[in-house]
C-alpha cells in the first residue's frame, strides 16, 4: 500500500497536498500507529469492445534502495473525499491528466484488503500502519503516461501481469491484488 512507491509525502514540503487543514507528517504519523486508514486500490484495465480485459497496467518504480518494482495506483482517502473522487484523484497523479478513467458514479470493490505492519498476517504489508483499501478494477481509454515518481507505465496482458516473474516484481501484496482482480473479471481461473 503506497501512496508512492515508498511512502514519501504527497509534496515536497512533507506535508499531504489538498486543502489547508490536512494533517503534518507528524500528525499523520501519530494517527497511522493508533487507527486504520483507509485507502483505494486501482487497477488500470484496457477492455476490447465487448468489455473484456486486454491489458493490465502496472506502473514501474525505483525504491530508494535502487530496487525496481512494479506497482499498482493507490493511496489515501482524504477526509470529506468521496471514494469515487479518491480514485480519480490517484489515477490522475499516477497515470496523467489523460488517462481518462471509467470509474462509475457508485463504484464497487472487487475485493478489500487489509494492509497490516506486521508481516504474515494477510498477503498484504504496509510497514507504516495498518491500512484498510478498497480496490478496483478501473477501465482507462486516454492516453496513459506515468506520473509523479513512477519511472514507465507497462500493458501486459492478463496472463503477463499474473506470471510468476512479474508477481516477483510487487511487493507489499499488490500482486495478490492482480490476480485477485484478474480473477474477478474472469481472465484468471
Amino acid at each position: 500500500m503506497t501512496d508512492t512507491a515508498e511512502f514519501p509525502p504527497d509534496d515536497d514540503n512533507g506535508h499531504e497536498s489538498g486543502p489547508t487543514g490536512w494533517l503534518t507528517p507528524e500528525d499523520l504519523a501519530s494517527v497511522r500507529a493508533q487507527l486504520p486508514l483507509v485507502y483505494v486500490d486501482a487497477v488500470p484495465v484496457r477492455v476490447d469492445d465487448s468489455g473484456d480485459v486486454v491489458a493490465v497496467g502496472l506502473l514501474l518504480r525505483a525504491s530508494p534502495l535502487g530496487n525496481m518494482t512494479r506497482a499498482l495506483v493507490t493511496g489515501r482517502v482524504l477526509y470529506h473525499e468521496r471514494v469515487r473522487d479518491a480514485l480519480l484523484r490517484h489515477i490522475e497523479k499516477d497515470l496523467g491528466p489523460v488517462a481518462l478513467p471509467r470509474v462509475p458514479a457508485s463504484p464497487q470493490p472487487f475485493t478489500v484488503a487489509e494492509y497490516f505492519p506486521t508481516p504474515g498476517i494477510t498477503p498484504f504489508h504496509d510497514p507504516r500502519q495498518h491500512a484498510i483499501s478498497l480496490a478496483y478494477v478501473v477501465p482507462v481509454t486516454g492516453d496513459c503516461r506515468p506520473q509523479q515518481n513512477a519511472l514507465d507505465l507497462a500493458w501486459l496482458t492478463p496472463e503477463e501481469a499474473c506470471s510468476d516473474t512479474v508477481q516477483a516484481e510487487m511487493v507489499n501484496g499488490q500482486g495478490a491484488l492482480v490476480r485477485q482482480a484478474m480473477a474477478h473479471v474472469g481472465r484468471l481461473d
